[in-house]
């Protein structure tokens, strides 16, 4: 979809600096029926809001706001918090500055303010993309990251006493927080996916892929992965020795069976005889 080129107005005292933040508010935003007329784009859902400001809306969970008031903040995630499924207690943000000028070339300097020639949404849909995904990493690896923690105690027990621990309910508690935390990741986000308005625009692309070095999306969703990978597999083994252990348990229930009945029936072979 072509993305109309509309800028947002830059007062003549230049260069200027604007916010922008990223809220994870959920695990699902619902953008169907939101479309307006004056709306930018519609993958994900943009718009201008507030005086002077711009909102990116994404299905994954996440809000960008650009050079809104906190009263203006405030006045669009009210609404937007009415389409949000799985809302969050603890709402994950992360923000930065950006600094335009016409006489800077697109570039970003370490711990300082990203530099962009001018606001046109183009230029704020890449920014806004590579904000989203950072901040649902953000959220992704505080999750996992808690699953090590739970994973950690029975690895340790495991360790120790060559046993699994027996809990079983603890287990299947961990394993069904393993699989959430799966589909949490693997349905969120595509982080390898660069943003539509490339296509459009491919002189941006080098503008997105220093926002996706300096954000390390791609190492972060690498290392997600493999964390991922080693708990789905401590799952499937954990559940591989609770399978093991109700087999070996019901084999032992079974033998027990077998010989209470042998001895049973030996003891009515002698009882008769007599």
């Amino acid at each position: 979809m072509a993305i109309p080129h509309t800028d947002l107005p830059v007062p003549p005292l230049a260069p200027r600096r604007m916010i922008a933040r990223a809220l994870l508010l959920g695990d699902r935003i619902d953008t169907a029926g939101l479309e307006r007329s004056d709306m930018i784009s519609a993958t994900p859902l943009a718009f201008h809001a507030g005086s002077n400001g711009f909102v990116a809306l994404y299905r994954f969970g996440v809000a960008v706001m650009f050079g809104l008031s906190p009263l203006e903040e405030d006045d669009v995630l009210g609404q937007v918090k009415l389409r949000v499924s799985g809302p969050h207690e603890h709402v994950d943000d992360e923000s930065l500055t950006l600094e335009i000028s016409p006489e800077f070339e697109d570039k970003i300097s370490p711990g300082s303010a990203i530099a962009i020639k001018d606001l046109s949404a183009q230029r704020l849909l890449v920014v806004a993309d590579a904000l989203a995904k950072s901040v649902s990493l953000g959220r992704d690896e505080r999750e996992v990251n808690a699953v090590f923690d739970v994973i950690e105690p029975f690895a340790a027990a495991l360790a120790r006493t060559g046993r699994p621990p027996w809990k079983r309910r603890s287990m299947l508690k961990l394993i069904g927080q393993t699989l959430l935390v799966q589909h949490r990741v693997s349905g969120r986000v595509a982080v390898e996916e660069k943003p539509d308005v490339l296509w459009d625009r491919p002189d941006l692309e080098r503008l997105y892929t220093r926002l996706e070095d300096e954000y390390e999306l791609k190492e972060r969703a690498e290392t997600l992965k493999r964390k991922l990978d080693t708990i789905v597999e401590t799952a499937r083994t954990l559940t591989d020795m609770i399978d093991a252990d109700r087999a070996t348990r019901l084999e032992a229930t079974i033998v027990v069976l077998i010989i209470a009945e042998i001895f049973l029936t030996i003891g009515q072979i002698i009882f008769w005889r007599h």
